[in-house]
């Protein structure tokens, strides 16, 4: 059957490479630094201990160096009986996955509090230019204030409302770092369309709400999720942070402070890597949420 006259030949799109290898290279690498670091970074304090004529039982520096009892780095057994120890049973208040989800609620929380804020200052910065002159100066100069210093102050001043939910300090801190990137992305994004585009929208007499909704705010939805990508894991950070500096019985920060005065290292590296794994899960959440709301990209990529 012979193909019509004037009918586009579509060309077949070459196949994208896999990313599974570069992926599980990357991973056999992180291994081998992580094997290799437990005998460099261990031995040293084993062999101190060792000379002070304290009983290990092992012999040599080498061979202790994988049995420590708080190593700088865990050995491979101590670090699967330490994810034991702390993930199961999965709800129990001591354990990891409760504390996890905990935090995990408190930085979705911050992230509904910041997109609000900053997604309402990009959009009064893009409508007067007078407006994002005196405001972004001073939206610089508050990511500057430490938020170890800023927490004990938000919780003294929230702590006199009693029937205020502990979470929300918490939130509140998370709001305050992420809001930051999502207001500089969507207000960046918001002023991406082209000028000719612009100028071809006022010429058909459209109006600013017609403009923002069908040019500028489809525009900047890249630049706002790359922003979303950035704001959760400094959420997630400010969480953490609020947790282990304010009065919490509950959360990752809090699990953080009390191993770390008890000075339990295994329990603290099972910690932090649980706190890995939940900003990768919440960026790949965010991109998948990309995917879906922006097909356009996919296709074009």
């Amino acid at each position: 059957m012979t193909r019509a006259l004037g009918t586009p030949t579509r060309i077949p799109r070459a196949p994208r490479p896999s990313s599974a290898g570069p992926i599980l290279l990357i991973g056999l690498v992180f291994v081998l630094i992580y094997l290799a670091s437990v005998p460099l970074l261990n031995m040293p304090q084993a062999q101190k201990l060792l000379s002070s004529g304290a009983d290990l039982g092992c012999k040599s520096a080498l061979e202790c160096a994988f049995m420590l009892r708080n190593p700088t780095v865990p050995a491979p057994l101590q670090l699967l009986e330490g994810f034991k120890a702390l993930s199961w049973p999965l709800f129990s208040p001591t354990g990891v996955p409760l504390n996890l989800l905990i935090t995990a609620g408190e930085t979705l929380a911050g992230i509904v509090l910041a997109s609000v804020l900053g997604v309402l200052l990009a959009v009064g910065m893009v409508a007067s230019r007078a407006l994002e002159r005196s405001i972004l100066p001073l939206l610089v100069a508050s990511q500057t204030v430490p938020i170890v210093a800023l927490t004990p102050m938000l919780a003294v001043t929230l702590g006199q409302f009693r029937d205020l939910p502990g979470w929300v300090p918490k939130a509140i801190i998370a709001a305050y770092i992420a809001f930051f990137p999502i207001c500089v992305g969507l207000l960046k994004g918001l002023r991406s369309p082209d000028p000719l585009s612009l100028d071809l929208m006022r010429t058909y007499h459209a109006r600013n709400a017609s403009i923002f909704f069908k040019l500028r705010f489809p525009a900047s939805l890249p630049y706002l999720f790359t922003a979303y990508k950035v704001a959760v894991a400094a959420a997630l950070i400010g969480a953490i942070v609020a947790e282990g500096a304010t009065v919490s019985f509950q959360g990752i920060g809090k699990m953080l402070s009390e191993n770390s005065r008890a000075a339990d290292s295994v329990a603290l590296w099972v910690i932090m890597l649980y706190s890995g794994l939940l900003g990768i899960g919440l960026v790949a959440l965010v991109g998948v949420l990309e995917r879906f709301i922006t097909p356009w990209k996919r296709e074009v990529n």
